[in-house]
């Protein structure tokens, strides 16, 4: 990241943050919008804290496997959108 770079994501988000199977470090914005895979803590620190607006407080460390899924968020919106499709409609009677 280069100095005076914006973030990606918006600045209100909530990161979790973690360690995957492979013992990587692993930061994910709460929508799973942006996240990334870091081989040390300090760099997932420094990423999140980038992201966030330098918000420790809105970095929450996640206990046990970690694992990146940036296709959370459009999988939600999938689901409820094929959920609604599939719910039947109900008719007065």
């Amino acid at each position: 990241m280069r100095h005076g770079e914006q973030p990606s994501c918006l600045r209100s988000s909530i990161f979790l943050m973690g360690q995957n199977a492979r013992g990587n470090w692993v930061v994910q914005d709460q929508r799973g919008a942006c996240g990334g895979i870091f081989v040390d803590r300090a760099s997932a620190v420094r990423f999140a804290m980038f992201e966030n607006g330098n918000q420790p407080h809105a970095v929450v460390l996640v206990p046990g496997i970690f694992d990146l899924d940036l296709n959370r968020g459009a999988n939600d919106a999938h689901r409820q959108s094929v959920g609604d499709k599939a719910s039947p409609k109900r008719r007065a009677a």
